[in-house]
């Protein structure tokens, strides 16, 4: 509805509707086809003439639509406008239907602009409350909370302490089996749950922490080279269980993970008191600044 002349492409995926979540109508398709023919039904609504393509991508969803042309003429914009809101009407909750009978939306005011005009670009994101009363688009700017944009120091400081913290959990080596060099020895540290380690952090790192999705268990996540996240549980990453990468990818994956290799230096060279579980020509990290790539 931004303008006559607009194309779009569409890659359908969560089942949702306008309001809130896609309700099923017909149980002779699946759900997913059915899914795919009521966004394809929205192109047609809005006066498309819908192209459904299928993408070589590596997912079960890849069925998508691309709407290049149009229906109608532009003279017949207005009236067209008004066939779009009867069918976003038609499909609204009631909690919706009745916001709107409260505010006293009247969408006939604004249908009446002349065919040709185009709906203005509003900076402050009024042009919503044209199209369709309650609508809010996202920011133009989407906030990044993903602990990605934490400062590093900051993440670096709690990956410490988590893991010092696992590995202080466990029960110490004999000294029989330090002195012997038993490579089967290494400290592996205990399991905790998200909630125990969270009981071990400052309550200003947990506050930072609580405003980023996903939180501790995603700042952990992210960094995938120390910790395994499983069922709720922490563990300290054992690169020796790793499986080897497969013979049979393809050449380009091939080449991109050993180009990959030895970019970063090994946390566990560094900071384990054991260093790390694998020899340097098996590690996937550095071991030392000399190795870097």
């Amino acid at each position: 509805r931004s303008s006559y002349s607009c194309c779009y492409f569409v890659l359908p995926c969560c089942f949702f509707d306008f309001h809130g979540k896609y309700s099923r109508r017909q149980s002779k398709k699946t759900q997913y086809r059915e899914y795919l023919d009521f966004v394809a039904q929205v192109g047609f609504v809005c006066g498309f003439h819908v192209e459904e393509d299928c993408l070589r991508i590596p997912s079960t969803k890849r069925v998508s639509f691309i709407g290049k042309s149009r229906t109608y003429p532009a003279a017949e914009r207005a009236l067209i406008d008004r066939q779009i809101t009867q069918f976003i009407n038609s499909r609204r909750t009631c909690a919706v239907a009745t916001c709107d009978r409260r505010v006293g939306f009247n969408h006939e005011d604004h249908c009446g602009e002349e065919a040709g005009s185009e709906h203005p670009e509003d900076e402050t994101g009024t042009t919503g409350t044209t199209w369709m009363p309650g609508f809010q688009p996202r920011e133009k700017v989407e906030q990044v909370r993903n602990c990605a944009s934490l400062p590093r120091d900051f993440v670096d400081e709690v990956v410490l302490n988590v893991a010092n913290l696992l590995l202080n959990a466990a029960p110490q080596k004999s000294c029989s089996d330090r002195q012997g060099g038993n490579r089967n020895a290494w400290n592996q540290g205990e399991s905790l749950s998200l909630r125990e380690v969270a009981e071990h952090l400052d309550k200003e790192t947990l506050k930072k922490l609580k405003s980023e999705y996903g939180g501790l268990q995603t700042l952990l996540k992210n960094n995938h080279q120390v910790f395994e996240v499983l069922n709720g549980r922490v563990h300290i990453r054992d690169w020796r269980k790793e499986k080897p990468p497969s013979k049979t990818k393809p050449e380009v994956k091939r080449r991109l993970s050993a180009e990959a290799f030895k970019t970063r230096l090994c946390w566990f060279f560094i900071h384990h008191p054991d260093g790390c579980s694998l020899p340097s020509e098996a590690c996937p990290y550095a071991h030392g600044t000399e190795e870097l790539r």
